[in-house]
């Protein structure tokens, strides 16, 4: 099996802002994986919260190349297993070795990789629209340039419920709400009353993770569900949010990849919790994997390549929230 890295640097269309950090590029490294003539690719982005880099995915990829690529005739959960313990520091490198290998084997069976999963297709969520905190102004002019039938608000600022007031008025799609850590419990539970008044769905990660006392005040007190994100990283995380979240955001980044990803999912199903995955502002690649999780989905937050000026692949499509497959099979993405 050959191993292939292109790295990338996405322009985005507006500067894209959370409670955190603003940024105009994002930079990505796409892993392609060529084996009895077929390719998989996979995806993962730098990231500063999480001290990711393209740089150290490379080399933490470029060391462990030979081991990798006898790994060629595995099945991707053995693939998974056995990469683990070397990437165990670098879970984004992992993520996109693991996606493509998915892709890869998908394309082997010449089936598409939900297909693989046996999952069924006929229920799947629609993806919310992010809109990243800026001046009222300009998130309305974001709203009316993508009319959507459900937004992804980024909130964490002193202003924020006069923020979806004035966002209110110029649209009736659904609001989900994600302050990025940036509330206390007392304005969480204070917000969510407020909020639920203005049509938001649920809030994602509006406490620090650590704050485990808050988030067991919030989830007994809040008028909206929580979903958990930064609280719920990798698989031992999904039992830990029972009691303190309604469901969990999965990001496959984080956790290392859609192997992890569908078990996390399938274990907060059975516990109870909502299921959502969201991105990091990946292209097309990295949102076409997303893509066949939804049958596993409550919600869906895959609107990465909807944010960039010029995305560097071609796979799923997105129609006014509707994901529509590709016709190639794996996760159905070719590099532009």
């Amino acid at each position: 099996m050959k191993i292939k890295l292109h790295s990338f640097n996405l322009e985005l269309k507006h500067t894209f802002t959370i409670s955190r950090e603003s940024h105009d590029f994002q930079e990505t490294l796409i892993v392609e994986l060529n084996s009895d003539g077929f390719s998989g690719f996979g995806e993962a982005t730098s990231n500063p919260y999480y001290n990711s880099t393209t740089d150290k995915m490379i080399a933490v990829i470029s060391k462990n190349k030979a081991f990798i690529a006898s790994l060629s005739t595995e099945k991707p959960t053995e693939f998974w297993r056995k990469l683990q313990p070397l990437f165990k520091d670098d879970m984004f490198a992992l993520c996109a070795l693991d996606i493509a290998f998915n892709d890869l084997y998908a394309r082997k069976q010449n089936k598409k990789l939900y297909e693989v999963w046996d999952l069924k297709i006929d229920r799947n969520p629609m993806t919310d629209y992010t809109i990243g905190i800026d001046s009222v102004e300009k998130m309305v002019a974001k709203m009316k340039e993508l009319p959507w039938p459900i937004y992804k608000i980024k909130l964490g600022t002193k202003d924020d419920i006069k923020i979806v007031t004035a966002l209110r008025k110029h649209s009736d799609a659904i609001f989900r709400i994600d302050a990025n850590c940036g509330w206390t419990a007392e304005e969480a539970i204070e917000n969510s009353f407020k909020l639920k008044e203005l049509g938001v769905e649920f809030l994602e990660q509006p406490l620090k993770a650590d704050d485990i006392e808050g988030a067991k005040k919030l989830y007994t007190n809040a008028a909206l569900p929580i979903i958990a994100d930064e609280s719920c990283i990798v698989e031992s995380d999904v039992e830990k949010c029972v009691g303190l979240f309604h469901g969990v955001n999965v990001k496959l980044t984080k956790c290392g990849g859609v192997t992890p990803g569908k078990r996390m999912l399938e274990n907060a199903r059975r516990l109870g919790l909502k299921t959502m995955v969201g991105c990091m502002t990946e292209s097309t690649v990295g949102i076409s994997a997303i893509a066949h999780l939804l049958p596993l989905l409550d919600y869906v937050d895959m609107d990465g390549s909807l944010l960039l000026k010029t995305d560097i692949a071609a796979g799923i499509t997105i129609n006014n929230g509707v994901i529509s497959y590709a016709d190639e099979n794996g996760t159905g993405v070719n590099l532009l």
